[in-house]
């Protein structure tokens, strides 16, 4: 019996050893597949200019002007992923936009934010929100129009984007400098960002949260605070919604959410699936439809609209 029992002990020690050699290979299966980024270098024409300084850290922006166009310029924002916790402006599949955006006469201000667990939720919407302000405060200077503001981000960066559109006045996030202006922004393109943080997830997806967040309980007070879909209301700002089908890193269940929520809220909102496409628009089972190309066709189209 007790030979019996020891080795079972061993075989149960095996299959730990196994779950947790499978559970890492998953996690770096997912950071590959989350941090992966198109193939594409930016040199910002003004770089690092602090906006608002926050626990004593000084936040970045950098600025990317259109070529043949006359100032002052329209502006967007963009705003990186990294999981909550990691991340850069120069970085992240949405930077890839950026020159469709300039190339349509829009400067484009890319920022960075405090990251998490360091600085907790909801310090990176309030970053987001000085940087806006900011941007308002020294449009002179830099040449912009700053009365209406479009934003965009992928991942945790659609999340900070969709955040941003949905809290428009609300002083609870609003703090920093230049409060003398407005933080509103204007339109928003979220790209593949988790909407719903008490949705069902993968173990792996709720690992990361508890990363994050430091809970990965559905029915924590937090987690309910950071879904945006908990700020919807009728007279938000106009949403385009893209996300790949096939999207591993977040559930297009989380897309289709968001839109739903904005659509019974009367809220002017598109939703486009790509086909083919997991997180990032990487490509999987064949090519995505609408291609990267067509996805900034459909942004700049989008702002167009809506800010000029």
């Amino acid at each position: 019996m007790k030979k019996l029992l020891k080795w079972i002990g061993i075989l149960l020690v095996i299959a730990l050893c196994g779950l947790t050699i499978y559970g890492f290979a998953w996690v770096r299966q997912y950071q590959q597949l989350a941090d992966e980024e198109p193939q594409i270098t930016l040199s910002p024409d003004i770089s690092d200019i602090t906006y608002c300084t926050m626990d004593g850290i000084p936040l970045k922006l950098d600025l990317y002007f259109p070529r043949g166009v006359d100032a002052p310029y329209q502006v967007l924002v963009y705003i990186h992923g990294g999981s909550f916790t990691s991340g850069d402006k120069r970085t992240g599949s949405g930077v890839i936009d950026i020159p469709a955006m300039t190339g349509r006469g829009y400067a484009v201000a890319a920022t960075n934010y405090r990251l998490m667990p360091e600085h907790p939720f909801p310090a990176e919407v309030m970053d987001a929100k000085c940087a806006v302000r900011f941007l308002r405060a020294h449009a002179g200077e830099y040449n912009l129009l700053t009365e209406k503001i479009g934003i965009w981000g992928g991942s945790a960066g659609g999340h900070l984007s969709a955040m941003m559109g949905l809290t428009n006045g609300d002083p609870a996030f609003e703090l920093g400098e230049h409060r003398e202006y407005s933080s509103q922004v204007d339109a928003v393109v979220e790209m593949f960002g988790p909407t719903d943080l008490t949705q069902p997830m993968s173990w792996l997806q709720r690992l990361l949260l508890r990363r994050a967040f430091g809970t990965s309980s559905p029915n924590d007070a937090l987690l309910i605070e950071a879904s945006p879909i908990q700020y919807v209301r009728h007279d938000a700002v106009p949403f385009l919604i893209i996300h790949g089908e096939q999207d591993t890193g977040v559930p297009v269940e989380q897309a289709q959410t968001l839109y739903q929520k904005l659509s019974e809220a009367g809220v002017e909102v598109t939703l486009v699936i790509v086909e083919n496409a997991n997180h990032n628009f990487k490509p999987t089972d064949g090519p995505i439809r609408p291609t990267r190309t067509e996805i900034s066709d459909l942004m700049g189209d989008f702002f167009d609209h809506w800010l000029k």
